[in-house]
């Protein structure tokens, strides 16, 4: 059950659902729009609010779905836990469909830790990220530091082996579809433009 769990992430993180809803209501193509990343954030830009909220969810349920039938129903709790977690992000960021392109991964990252943790990982992460999202003018760093938070968070609490090292897994993997965006200089949010 294990490796049918990570083909079965990979599949459906792969699923480029915001570039197929940008297609099919908004006739365009979200890959041309901002910074040129296929994932919900331009889809937002791209249209009407309610199409974004669309590819968002979507984006969050194929992490949601694989995880949660891994974890809750086969069982997967040790260390395989990890790689299982990192599949469906994996195939978010680097989609066959796309030429092995792919989007940044946040909304992706939310659905994985609600797979595993229900309610605690998303909510403590989506905390983070608005505290870091005031706080600083940079949404890359600010999402950064909401996982260097995550990680902080599970070191105070204890939690497992496997769930420290999803959240570094998944730390390395944000830092590398924020990259380009991580060179500007972080400043505290005062009116300034934000930059992602």
């Amino acid at each position: 059950m294990f490796w049918l769990g990570v083909v079965l992430g990979f599949i459906a993180g792969s699923l480029p659902f915001s570039v197929w809803i940008g297609k099919l209501f908004l006739s365009r193509d979200i890959r041309e729009i901002g910074d040129g990343n296929p994932g919900a954030t331009n889809v937002f830009r791209a249209g009407n609010w309610k199409v974004g909220i669309l590819a968002l969810l979507l984006d969050y349920l194929k992490g949601v779905l694989p995880v949660a039938i891994s974890y809750s129903v086969w069982g997967i709790r040790d260390g395989r836990l990890v790689v299982v977690m990192m599949a469906p992000l994996l195939g978010h960021q680097f989609s066959p469909f796309l030429r092995f392109r792919g989007g940044k991964g946040v909304a992706t990252t939310f659905g994985i830790w609600t797979g595993v943790t229900l309610w605690e990982g998303p909510v403590i992460l989506g905390v983070l990220l608005v505290v870091f999202y005031f706080l600083l003018d940079h949404d890359a760093w600010s999402v950064i530091f909401g996982m260097i938070g995550l990680l902080l968070y599970w070191l105070v609490k204890g939690a497992t082996a496997e769930i420290y090292g999803a959240t570094l897994a998944n730390l390395f993997f944000l830092l590398w579809t924020h990259r380009k965006a991580l060179n500007g200089k972080i400043g505290v949010r005062l009116g300034a433009n934000r930059r992602c």
